[in-house]
């Protein structure tokens, strides 16, 4: 089988076939059945099942968290396919190095043979560095097959994208990484030395990487260990796997987007859930202050105004205690956002005030509601017929506060939650003066 490195004459340099290869690289596909987690892809109704039945390869980009198959996927579309194969990775190449594939590629191309160009990492590359594919990919010249673990649509030229089909591959679950295990007990000709929950334990903390997984296991079967491991002893025996959480990366704003909507959605449990990934995976935690602080405004409002002065307080005890001890006012601030009542009504009132301020931002205010300060200002009427509120029937006057060419307008409407509702029996009870007054 031609190897992922394969030099020009398809002599393979990869190291798959050698006894002393890795387990994760002896364990390689040898065809599209053997790859676990991807049904949706390489079964006989997915996206690249097809493309090998039909015997037809567009360029696509392999989307997926690491460990997922994307290298063990190029080696084999190389294989079914009669295109010369040819590796780079955007770590350790350059413009020069582009320039040497491409024009290797359009020398074959014009013998009548196209090229599949494996990109590992393509995300790696510059936009410009992306836009020079582009020529070949769209005359054909090289069938473009590149691998990221980043989402495309932030970290690929948009005219890149419209040249390729983006596959996703999933993380795999846990009968896939059972699966991975027991072809390694197969191959290794005897079971790993644990017992049913440390199994369980030791695929869980994978966290979906099938590589990270082998690698653990190749290390317990070099091990000389009499009786089966538990789990603490598993624990003991091989380091802990830190969540894959890149804090400038697509990582991040998924994270910080899901602890929103669970907060937003009034869920402890989850908004917890969510909180402690951010935080073991070494999140910034006064980031994620500021964004529970901001949620205690754009979703609670004034249906709670406590959360304002909960998330504040929380602020202030961690930076007053640090991590550890000050992550439980984060915790708590979470919580009485989560179960607080929920309103965007100031969220959209700012959002409504601030566009007609746009439109209407040069009109005066009515003079009646204008200081005075100088003769000149009184004499033309600054100030002339303001009512003092206080001196008014109920404390309340009923002016029109708008400019003279403006119609009120009505920004801010308070639900019918929490706080709020007292606040729109107010609203309700000035409105009806105002109409008794001006009626």
């Amino acid at each position: 089988m031609a190897g992922l490195f394969d030099d020009e004459e398809g002599q393979q340099s990869g190291s798959g076939n050698m006894p002393n290869a890795p387990l994760a690289d002896r364990l390689r596909p040898r065809q599209l059945g053997d790859i676990v987690g991807q049904d949706h892809l390489v079964g006989p109704e997915g996206t690249i099942g097809r493309m090998v039945a039909a015997g037809r390869l567009s360029s696509i980009i392999l989307w997926g968290p690491p460990g997922t198959g994307k290298t063990s996927l190029a080696r084999l579309l190389a294989d079914q396919t009669e295109l010369h194969f040819k590796a780079i990775s955007a770590v350790f190449s350059g413009v020069a190095d582009l320039k040497k594939v491409f024009a290797e590629a359009e020398m074959r191309f014009q013998s009548g043979k196209a090229t599949l160009l494996f990109v590992d990492e393509i995300h790696r590359f510059n936009r410009s560095q992306q836009d020079s594919f582009l020529p070949y990919v769209e005359r054909g010249t090289v069938v473009l097959v590149g691998a990221t673990t980043e989402n495309p649509s932030f970290e690929l030229n948009a005219a890149l994208l419209s040249r390729t089909q983006v596959l996703i591959l999933n993380r795999l679950d846990s009968n896939a990484l059972d699966q991975l295990l027991q072809r390694a007990e197969t191959l290794e000709d005897k079971r790993l030395p644990l017992t049913a929950d440390a199994r369980e334990a030791l695929i869980a903390s994978a966290d979906g990487d099938g590589r990270f997984l082998l690698n653990q296991a190749e290390t317990l079967f070099s091990l000389d260990i009499a009786e089966p491991l538990d789990p603490p002893e598993l624990a003991k025996t091989l380091h802990r796997r830190m969540p894959v959480y890149d804090k400038d990366r697509e990582g991040h704003y998924n994270l910080i987007s899901a602890l929103h909507k669970a907060l937003r959605g009034s869920d402890p449990q989850a908004s917890l859930y969510y909180l402690a990934r951010m935080l073991v995976a070494g999140e910034e935690p006064l980031y994620v202050l500021r964004r529970i602080v901001r949620f205690a405004s754009e979703d609670i409002g004034l249906a709670d105004p406590q959360a304002l002065i909960q998330t504040l307080a929380a602020k202030d005890a961690y930076e007053f205690l640090g991590s550890p001890e000050g992550e439980l006012a984060i915790v708590q601030a979470c919580l009485y956002c989560a179960t607080a009542p929920k309103s965007n009504a100031a969220y959209k009132a700012q959002k409504q005030a601030w566009k007609s301020a746009r439109q209407t931002g040069s009109l005066q205010p009515p003079q009646n509601i204008l200081n005075a300060p100088t003769k000149l200002m009184k004499d033309i009427g600054y100030g002339s017929g303001y009512s003092y509120d206080h001196e008014s029937e109920e404390g309340f006057s009923g002016d029109n506060y708008w400019p003279e060419n403006m119609e009120p307008e009505k920004f801010y409407q308070p639900v019918d939650r929490g706080f709020e509702h007292k606040i729109r029996e107010r609203l309700d009870y000035w409105e009806n003066l105002r109409a008794k007054k001006t009626g």
